[in-house]
């Protein structure tokens, strides 16, 4: 038997692999919309959750007792190499975030490159206890951000609306600017492979908010340092990458690196795909607010996002984004159960 075969359906669809049925498996699938997530939220600081490995490897494995995902994703978060790079990071209740603004080359000369192994070896112990739970059943994902994501958290402070202040670095400075996804490139690359080394089976690296940025100034400013990045780990484990609002920087983004690419609601999937190519897979996208609708819904859009790819190997099923805190546990059982049964009939169908 050819060994592929033997891989489960998630690590297939990532080598774009025939599967007995399209995978699936969602964004924060451990998070706020879930009872058991919330009464640990109440006991434990967000950041606390994520540096106690006992409780972070608890929170990786709640979707995956609840629910039939094909793919667990470690719980940890985008923010949590910058730390030890030097910056403080907190989080306020109903805020996100919250990172003194790093502006000028002296504040980005002051970053630190450290060793993953030591400043997140809470983050490499819980991948290697989530392995031993899931004792092979399902893969594990780790994830970083990428370079310009990190950059705009550092540079705004938090979240953002326009990134006036990341783009005006980046137009007006662009030695700091090379210097800093110089540092955050290093850092991400090897947060990256300390994950591969403990354990993970696939990798996502976040673009959230590169979304923001003109085609031009994403080859520019931005796909030299994501591309450097995915080179570091592309040969050793499955790389999707995943941004939102950017339709318009697809082909580059496939350019930068990826063996998925994943893609958010405000593109139709297919023409995403057609748009980077059939030689990469794609992953994606339904729209998280469709689970607060009623389940007729939810079915009409899998089937719709389903029947747009007509079985081509390759589709990962996932959300355009993170689930929703206030979304039904009912209707992300329903949708994981829809979407298995619903693409193996797909299968079946055309194989008659």
């Amino acid at each position: 038997m050819n060994r592929s075969e033997t891989q489960p359906p998630f690590l297939l669809a990532c080598h774009r692999k025939p599967t007995p049925y399209t995978p699936i498996w969602l964004m924060r699938q451990a998070g706020r919309y879930m009872k058991e997530y919330r009464a640990l939220r109440k006991r434990y600081s967000f950041l606390e959750m994520c540096k106690t490995p006992e409780i972070a490897t608890e929170v990786t494995l709640l979707p995956i007792k609840k629910f039939k995902v094909d793919a667990a994703i470690i719980f940890s978060d985008l923010l949590l190499p910058l730390e030890p790079m030097g910056v403080s990071l907190e989080y306020r209740k109903g805020e996100g975030p919250a990172i003194h603004p790093l502006r000028g080359e002296k504040e980005i000369s002051r970053l630190r490159i450290f060793h993953p192994e030591e400043s997140l070896s809470f983050l490499l112990r819980t991948i290697r206890m989530v392995r031993r739970e899931l004792n092979g059943k399902i893969p594990l994902i780790g994830f970083s951000g990428a370079p310009f994501t990190l950059a705009s958290y550092l540079i705004e402070g938090g979240h953002s609306t326009h990134y006036v202040m990341t783009k005006s670095l980046m137009y007006r400075n662009r030695t700091g600017w090379d210097t800093l996804m110089e540092k955050l490139s290093e850092v991400l690359a090897r947060c990256l492979h300390a994950q591969v080394e403990a354990g993970v089976q696939a990798i996502q690296v976040f673009d959230s908010w590169v979304g923001c940025l003109s085609p031009k100034d994403y080859e520019e400013f931005v796909l030299p340092y994501s591309k450097r990045v995915i080179d570091r780990v592309k040969h050793k484990v499955p790389v999707i990458h995943f941004a939102t609002s950017h339709a318009t920087l697809l082909r580059l983004m496939k350019k930068a690196g990826g063996d998925v690419i994943g893609v958010d609601w405000r593109i139709e999937i297919g023409e995403a795909w057609a748009r980077v190519g059939y030689d990469v897979g794609i992953q994606g996208n339904l729209d998280p607010a469709v689970l607060l609708g009623p389940l007729d819904l939810i079915k009409k859009e899998v089937k719709r996002i389903l029947d747009s790819l007509k079985t081509r190997p390759g589709h990962i099923f996932n959300l355009g984004h993170g689930v929703l805190p206030n979304t039904p546990v009912k209707n992300v059982a329903a949708l994981v159960e829809m979407v298995h049964e619903y693409s193996s009939a797909l299968r079946i169908n055309k194989e008659d």
